[in-house]
């Protein structure tokens, strides 16, 4: 999904989950480097084109929002980085979390815990 956008449309998505709808000036202002505004609705076109973006015209000229739930982008990606980097396997994933996180709270373990518990319950966090 949205892995497969090239980076410059993908780090205007990124800006839009961000920051919320926004217009051509402040998603150029948001960026790491220096765009055109001509440039910056070029790419908000094809994105649009490509369902990643819509538009609507507001008292601030045309604000644009991701048309994907960012719930549904980030599980699109994630599954993406476990079936590239860890052959599939959710638990080789999660273990790898956990073995770059620091020592993690208690509440934080509780959580983990609960996730656990509803998945064996076959219910959906």
């Amino acid at each position: 999904m949205l892995t497969s956008l090239p980076p410059r449309e993908r780090e205007i998505v990124d800006i839009l989950y961000e920051r919320g709808a926004s217009t051509v000036t402040e998603i150029a202002d948001a960026l790491a480097d220096e765009l055109s505004g001509s440039a910056i609705r070029a790419m908000l076109k094809r994105l649009e084109g490509k369902g990643f973006v819509a538009r609507e015209a507001s008292d601030r000229g045309f604000v644009y929002a991701p048309s994907v739930p960012e719930k549904a982008a980030s599980k699109s990606a994630l599954s993406q980085v476990v079936r590239v980097f860890f052959n599939g396997s959710p638990t080789s994933a999660a273990a790898a979390l956990l073995g770059m996180q620091g020592e993690m709270s208690n509440s934080e373990l509780d959580e983990l815990e609960k996730l656990i518990a509803d998945a064996r319950e076959g219910k959906k966090p």
